[in-house]
Formats: structure tokens, sequence, C-alpha cells
């Protein structure tokens, strides 16, 4: 049965595998993982690498991280069946005027291989209590106005339309509380 951890070096082959998925692809997902991807590709299949990859993600929560300028503290959980590597979510501690615009609370990115099983709505609905366990009442998850299939996850986990800013969808989620 497919469950949240932190991420954890002991799928670092199945990782590696999702994210060549990823880089194969055209577009939509891959853009939760570009600047990771940009910053690590090319050396993530080293261990000592993808170790402190791994140890830099686990970090993030924390306020006294040290993280790009803008950036929140937020919380990567990655979403495996045993060591399969199925997908990645991230929760971002606090809006910043670009994530209330753009970008959300919740960002969540399904591997090709594993999309239309019911990853990313079952993903989406157990982040909803680390949220609120991270003091979150209702989180915003945005999506492409183009993007039907994400349209139907926020829509299934409870999002509830706000308005349409430029070329994004804006949902409020309840975290349960």
């Amino acid at each position: 049965m497919p469950r949240f951890i932190a991420p954890d070096i002991r799928v670092h082959a199945s990782f590696l595998d999702a994210m060549k998925e990823f880089t194969e692809e055209d577009a939509g997902e891959r853009s939760l993982l570009l600047h990771e991807m940009e910053q690590y590709g090319a050396t993530w299949h080293r261990p000592e690498v993808f170790a402190a990859y791994v140890e830099r993600l686990n970090a993030e929560p924390l306020e006294e991280t040290p993280r790009i300028e803008g950036w929140v503290p937020n919380t990567t959980l990655w979403y495996v069946a045993g060591d399969t590597f199925l997908g990645r979510l991230a929760i971002r501690h606090r809006l910043n005027p670009f994530l209330r615009e753009v970008g959300g609370h919740i960002g969540y990115a399904v591997r090709p291989t594993a999309r239309r099983q019911g990853h990313a709505t079952a993903m989406l609905i157990a982040a909803l209590p680390v949220a609120r366990g991270i003091g979150i009442d209702s989180v915003l998850v945005t999506c492409d106005t183009t993007n039907v299939a994400s349209r139907k996850v926020i829509e299934a986990a409870g999002g509830e339309l706000e308005d349409r800013r430029g070329g994004k969808l804006r949902f409020w989620i309840g975290t349960g509380g």
C-alpha cells in the first residue's frame, strides 16, 4: 500500500528512474522538480550527493535552514510503495506573494508511469492532516487552467475554487480543524 515517507536514501534507484521519466516528458509536473533537477540532475547517481540531497530536503522545514532568498520553509514527503518512488509532495509552511498568486501551499508530482492510478488524489488528501499539524487551517492549491487532471484531483480532495488569476486556478481546502 503506498504511503508517505520522509525523503530517504533507500529509494535511491527508484528515485533515479522516476527523475529520468520526468526528464523525458515535455512539461507538466516536472516544473515542481525543475530547480532540483538543474542543481542535482547530473550528480544524483552518486550516493554521497543523493544522501546530501536527502539531508537537505529533511532540513527544509526548519526555519533556520539556509534557503534561496524568498523561499519559505517546506515539508517534502515522498510517496512510495515499498522501495518504489511514486511521487512527491511539498507543503509550504506559509505563503509569500508569489505562492499566494501562483504556487500555493501544496505542490505535488506523480512519476509518469504511476499516473492515472489515483496516487495524486491520495497524496493530496493524506497531506491535509500534515498541513494541519504544521498549523495551516486551509491550504491554497493551484493548477494551470488547462490541467484538467490536476483540477479533478484538487476537487476530489475538497478544493473549492476561489478564482482564476492569469493562467492559474486557485482552490482552498480545509485541513480538518
